[in-house]
């Protein structure tokens, strides 16, 4: 879950608006790319996620004391952190609910 901590803030656009920098790691799940090594696959999770953003307003963040950054321009952060888990949720299936076979059920 993405929670306002979970965002560095960085300077302000050249209007003025507030900015905001979260990894890209935030945007992506376990399972994305799993198929991928090394390299590749960090770079194929960067576009993905990039690509989640951009639905959302954000973009890259070139920087170099912010490594694989994704920077929103928000005044409403708490919304734009309801807007990421709700992607976040639609990516992770929902955990499974333990079975009730009798046969697993043990008796005392």
């Amino acid at each position: 879950m993405i929670t306002q901590n979970d965002f560095t803030r960085v300077n302000n656009d050249v209007n003025g608006n507030p900015r905001y920098v979260l990894h890209f790691l935030g945007l992506t799940s376990p399972d994305d790319l799993s198929e991928y090594r090394g390299l590749d696959k960090i770079t194929q999770k960067y576009n993905l996620a990039l690509a989640r953003a951009r639905k959302l307003g954000g973009k890259k963040y070139h920087n170099k004391q912010y490594g694989g950054g994704i920077v929103f321009t928000t005044y409403n952060l708490r919304g734009l952190c309801d807007d990421i888990n709700a992607i976040r949720a639609a990516l992770i299936p929902p955990p499974l609910a333990p079975s009730r076979d009798p046969e697993q059920l043990e008796l005392f």
